[in-house]
């Protein structure tokens, strides 16, 4: 009989700022293919081919608000890793906050039918947002440095 010692995995500390951006990436893949899924339900290519979404006429002005919309996961990517920590901190809180209702809102107007669809798009949204906040808001903080120990690090 044949023993074998497993090591145990190494489970490295990730970078709050690595978590935010991953986080924001997923979210941003699935706002955009459900954007994309939404294409096959019925009518809705037809209503676009009309100038409609949804009840809206197709215009600039709408087509630039689905513009930022969009635009805000993707660009917070990019700040999630390159921000400094308070700013970061603050925008993740701030731009996960405004997007909740956000999220929820496409489901109005929607029938029974396609409550599961939006039911667990919005909710796998919902959650990620909620994550983006529990990170963002549970940001560790540095290490106080004494002012003895500073000083000490000074003089070497």
């Amino acid at each position: 009989m044949t023993s074998t010692t497993t090591r145990p995995l190494d489970n490295a500390t990730i970078p709050v700022q690595m978590k935010l951006a991953a986080a924001w990436t997923t979210f941003m893949f699935l706002y955009v293919y459900v954007d994309i899924l939404n294409f096959y339900k019925p009518g809705v290519v037809d209503g676009i081919l009309n100038g409609l979404v949804w009840r809206f006429d197709i215009s600039s002005t709408l087509l630039t608000v689905f513009l930022v919309s969009v635009s805000l996961p993707a660009v917070m990517v990019v700040l999630s890793m390159t921000l400094p920590p308070r700013a970061n901190r603050v925008t993740n809180l701030v731009v996960a906050t405004l997007l909740i209702p956000y999220s929820i809102f496409n489901a109005a107007g929607a029938s029974w039918e396609w409550a599961a669809f939006y039911g667990i798009s919005i909710g796998i949204e919902v959650l990620l947002l909620g994550f983006i906040l529990r990170s963002a808001w549970a940001w560790p903080r540095a290490a106080a440095v004494s002012a003895g120990s500073a000083r000490a690090s000074i003089r070497q």
